[in-house]
């Protein structure tokens, strides 16, 4: 993004969307988890101990069973664009006990300001966000980026508002970076892709 050397002068930024506070509430009510068990889905990807970067997180769904995944020794940094929907997720946080795994970062649609983190990250999440940023190609970067050598980037888009060809592009876009598609575990009407290095 806009510290990376490879933006272009002539990107601009496409039309994007920002999900509402409001909304945040509503993703993290607990009838959610009858069709998306972030638990689940998540296991298969992280180890104990590892670092967590929840691209995104809004108030934190996926945000707290990442937290209780990597367990006490582990960290899941959590990124947003808005400020309220991460005091919403630290309220959370503290209230399972899980405040001292969790760490909140505000960033922006220009940069997810992680270079802190370049080659660290054990896993990447980025749920239902890709069709919401104005530089998709840079943020992809940007997350690519932090991977260590064994890191991988899980990305779900949702059916609804992304088409599978649109989908296809963002695949094609990170295998470009050069990672390598993988199987990914299913998200509830949703286009899911895991990438590592090759």
């Amino acid at each position: 993004m806009t510290a990376n050397p490879e933006k272009s002068a002539a990107e601009t930024a496409r039309d994007h969307h920002t999900c509402p506070v409001w909304i945040g509430r509503l993703l993290v009510s607990p009838l959610r988890r009858l069709v998306e068990n972030p638990m689940e889905i998540l296991a298969p990807l992280v180890s104990p101990g590892g670092t967590v970067v929840d691209v995104g997180s809004a108030m934190g769904f996926h945000s707290l069973d990442l937290a209780r995944l990597v367990g006490p020794e582990g960290r899941v940094v959590c990124l947003d664009i808005q400020q309220k929907m991460l005091d919403g997720l630290n309220k959370r946080a503290r209230r399972k006990g899980l405040e001292a795994i969790i760490e909140t970062r505000l960033c922006s649609q220009e940069s997810l300001m992680i270079e802190d983190l370049v080659g660290a990250v054990d896993l990447v999440t980025v749920f239902n966000v890709v069709h919401e940023t104005a530089y998709p190609d840079r943020f992809l970067r940007e997350c690519a980026a932090t991977l260590n050598p064994n890191g991988r980037l899980f990305i779900a888009e949702p059916r609804g508002h992304v088409t599978a060809e649109e989908f296809a592009g963002t695949v094609s876009t990170i295998e470009a970076m050069g990672l390598v598609a993988r199987p990914a575990p299913p998200v509830w009407r949703s286009h899911t892709a895991v990438f590592t290095q090759p």
